[in-house]
This record gives C-alpha cells, sequence and structure tokens, in this order.
C-alpha cells in the first residue's frame, strides 16, 4: 500500500475509535461502539502489515494464538470473574508497549534524545502497568491478600524507585547508543516491573474499580509512547485515546468516593481498620423470611434493586431479572439503581444486568435515583455494603464519611440481602441494617430470590 493509502485507513480508523468511544458512554449502544472500535482496529493492523513488507508467518501464528485464547477466555470466564480478566487486558498491553520499545530500541540502538525519552517513557509506563496489574489480577481472584499491604518506609521506597528511574532515564536519553545504554535500558524495565508491584500492593481490594481504570489509562499512554517510538500516527492516536478516557473515569470513579487520586494510591485504606465506639451492633436487626418479603413486594407500587459486588458473587443476576418480571407482570414499577463504585471494576453492575437482559432504560444512576428515593415503597438491596451505608451522609468520624451514596434509607422500606453481617470492604458496619425501615433477609442471594419466586409462582 502507499503511504497516501495507509494514511487514509489509519484516519478512518482513528474515526471509528472516535465513534465507538462515544458510543460507549450508553449502555443501549455500547455494544455497537464495542464492534465499531474493534473494526477500526483491525483496519489499523491490515494496513500496517500490508505496508511494513514482513513475513507474516510468526505474525499469523501469533494472531491465531491470541484469538483461541480470547474465545475460550471469552466463553469460559464467569461474569464475576470479569473485573481480573480486564486487569490482565490491561496488563497485557503495558508488558506489549515495553517490548516493542525494547526491540524497536535493540535494533537501532542510534536513537535521537527525543526517541529515547518516549522509549524510557514507554518502557517504564509499560512495565508499571504489567506488574501492577498482575497485583491487582492477585487482588480480584483472591491469589494475594485484598487488604492494603502497608510496609514501614513504603513511601520512601518508593520515591527512591522513582528517583532511581529518572536519573536511569536522564543517562539514557543523553547517550543513548554508548556501553552504557543498553545497561541503563534494562535497569529502566526492572525498576519500572518493581514499582508497579510496590505501588499497587498497598491500594485496599475496595478500591480495585479506581486502580483498574488507572492501570487502563497507564496501558494506553503506555501504546501512544511506543507509536512515536515506531514512528507510527494510529498507535499513537488510540494510545491517546485509551489514555485520556481512562484518566477521565478515574477522576468520575475518585469523585464517586469522594476521595482523591492521591488518597487512593497513598492512603492505605483498609490496611487497619479501627473500629470505634458506635461502629458495632447499633440498634435490633430485623430479620424476614420469604413469605415476608413476598408479600411486602407483592404490595409494592414502586421497587428500586440496588446491585453490590454479592449479586455477581452470587450470579444472581438472571433470578433478579426474572423477580423483576413478576414484579412487572403485578403491576409494580422497577427500576435498578446503580453506583458508580458498585463492584470490582468500573460499569461492573451494568455489565451484569446487560448480560440478564435487564432493559437499558431501568437502569438509573446514583444521582437520577437519590432525588426521588423518598417515593420509593421497596428498595432491595443485594450485596452492596458501603455504597448504601447512611455513615457516609450522618457520621462524621466513619471512614466513609462524605462518600456519595445511593440513599435507600430514604425509602418506605428497605429490604437488604447479605450472607451475614459482615461488614464491607471499608470494614464498618452499616447503619442502615439497624433503620426501624429496614428488614435483613438472610442468605446466599440466588436461592433467596429464588424462594421469592417461587412464592409469586405459587400465589397466581
Amino acid at each position: 500500500m502507499s503511504p497516501v493509502a495507509i494514511n487514509f485507513v489509519y484516519i478512518v480508523s482513528a474515526a471509528l475509535f472516535i465513534f465507538g468511544l462515544k458510543m460507549l458512554s450508553s449502555p443501549s449502544t455500547a455494544r455497537r461502539g464495542n464492534l465499531l472500535s474493534a473494526l477500526g482496529m483491525l483496519l489499523a493492523i491490515i494496513a500496517t502489515l500490508l505496508a511494513s513488507g514482513l513475513s507474516y508467518g510468526w505474525i499469523m501464528l501469533g494472531m491465531g494464538i491470541g484469538t483461541i485464547i480470547g474465545l475460550v477466555s471469552a466463553y469460559k470466564v464467569e461474569m464475576t470473574q470479569m473485573p481480573e480478566m480486564v486487569a490482565l487486558f490491561n496488563g497485557f498491553g503495558g508488558i506489549s508497549s515495553l517490548l516493542l520499545a525494547w526491540a524497536e530500541y535493540h535494533q537501532h540502538p542510534q536513537v535521537s534524545t527525543f526517541i529515547a525519552i518516549v522509549a524510557f517513557l514507554s518502557a517504564f509506563i509499560g512495565g508499571v502497568t504489567f506488574t501492577g496489574s498482575m497485583v491487582a489480577f492477585g487482588k480480584l481472584s483472591g491469589k494475594i491478600t485484598q487488604k492494603a499491604v502497608v510496609f514501614k518506609g513504603q513511601h520512601l521506597i518508593n520515591g527512591a524507585i522513582l528517583v532511581t528511574a529518572l536519573l536511569a532515564a536522564a543517562l539514557f536519553a543523553l547517550s543513548p547508543a554508548n556501553g552504557w545504554g543498553y545497561t541503563l535500558f534494562i535497569l529502566i524495565v526492572l525498576v519500572a516491573l518493581g514499582f508497579g508491584v510496590t505501588s499497587t500492593l498497598p491500594i485496599g481490594g475496595a478500591d480495585m474499580p479506581v486502580v483498574i481504570s488507572l492501570l487502563n489509562s497507564y496501558s494506553g499512554l503506555a501504546a501512544c509512547a511506543a507509536g512515536f517510538v515506531i514512528s507510527n500516527n494510529i498507535l499513537i492516536v488510540a494510545g491517546a485515546l485509551v489514555g485520556a478516557s481512562g484518566i477521565i473515569l478515574t477522576n468520575i470513579m475518585c469523585k464517586a468516593m469522594n476521595r482523591s487520586l492521591a488518597n487512593v494510591l497513598f492512603s492505605g485504606f483498609g490496611s487497619a481498620v479501627t473500629v470505634a465506639e458506635g461502629d458495632g451492633p447499633q440498634g435490633e436487626v430485623r430479620p424476614a423470611s420469604a413469605e415476608d418479603v413476598y408479600y411486602i413486594l407483592e404490595a409494592a407500587d414502586s421497587v428500586v434493586f440496588v446491585p453490590g459486588y454479592g449479586l455477581a458473587v452470587a450470579q444472581a443476576q438472571h433470578v433478579v431479572k426474572e423477580l423483576g418480571d413478576l414484579l412487572e407482570a403485578n403491576g409494580t414499577e422497577v427500576s435498578y439503581a446503580i453506583h458508580p463504585v458498585a463492584g470490582r471494576m468500573p460499569g461492573h453492575m451494568n455489565v451484569l444486568l446487560a448480560e440478564a437482559n435487564v432493559p437499558y432504560d431501568q437502569l438509573v444512576e446514583m444521582d437520577e435515583i437519590n432525588p426521588r428515593m423518598d417515593s420509593v415503597d421497596v428498595c432491595v438491596v443485594i450485596g452492596a455494603n458501603d455504597v448504601v451505608n447512611p455513615a457516609a451522609i450522618e457520621d462524621e468520624n466513619s471512614p466513609i464519611y462524605g462518600m456519595p451514596i445511593i440513599e435507600t434509607f430514604k425509602a418506605k422500606t428497605v429490604i437488604v440481602l447479605k450472607r451475614s453481617m459482615n461488614p464491607g470492604f471499608a470494614g464498618i458496619q452499616n447503619a442502615l441494617f439497624f433503620r426501624p425501615n429496614t428488614r435483613m433477609y438472610f442468605g446466599d442471594a440466588k436461592a433467596s430470590i429464588q424462594a421469592l419466586i417461587a412464592e409469586f409462582k405459587d400465589a397466581e
């Protein structure tokens, strides 16, 4: 292909990326947006391969292996494992950028200062993204502790690692082709891999939605830098789009938790929870049976479901949809209130409910549902904890004070589905459980909802 034709295809691909990204902002168009972006990437890959004049044997083998792994993973990975899958994707993107910069420098060590700088950025950010994502994967999958791992001198060690990386980068950029250049590059790679571990371990599992979106941004920035290394325009554009959208999403996640990014990264939140006076049981818990909950729901004119990570663990999204259908058939208005950081990754609850074919127009964001929560007859909380805790509004001494929540406590009746009275990731008891309008429906969420469905069907 001629350079003009290649650049034309790149422009088309960039446009598809942008339109696809725009369509991802709405659940109703997200699937089409994803396909549109994938089409843009396919066109970009084809154009690049046709322009390079490479031998395609190894490339086709790699594409075949990757395709098989991707298909098997897509079919076999459960929805509850999707957050760690996303973490792996981020990590693979980071290591790809690192290896690309390394390979280019290995083949062409005589590079300009600018290319040396972007090669450092691609390798360093890519390395941090890879090991940071592996730690996030370990935390999300339970292979390593989900608590924040804080150690003495942690910030000094991370600061020393950054200073070492910057000094090595400065020396490398001044003379990348001399005898020390390759050694310095290896040092940068090793430091980056180490920093990814030491910077992610101190972050608790409750902050994983922020970490995943931040690592996604890192992978985009690394790809953008790699695009400059190999002078590939579409890689620069794609990386910049991923990096910018990841930063914007990270900011949204932080606002939803009423915390700064620095607080998420450096506070060690969740490492050692101190239970203060009043954090324990604060009143009488009112348990309810399936029959009790059935009568409450059967008489309700409006029901709002609030899903949390417990919904994902129980894989209860399909039975929740079935219960919602039964309620609608009974003349009840049904909706689903979504908190931005419910679950373990951005949009986790949206993905789960979409899998169960919940209508998009029934998904309601936190800011939209809160003003009308006091008119809701029944609010059913399924596996959510900290994102519905009134302490975030009422208790100035609470670790989550100031965090925006779904104000379920304002509903006329609240039904909370939980296995036990154990606290959420913040490690504090939920004051909602002791409200006079709250009934606790204990048990596995899926089995509990199936019991409710049986009650409705028996009444027909």
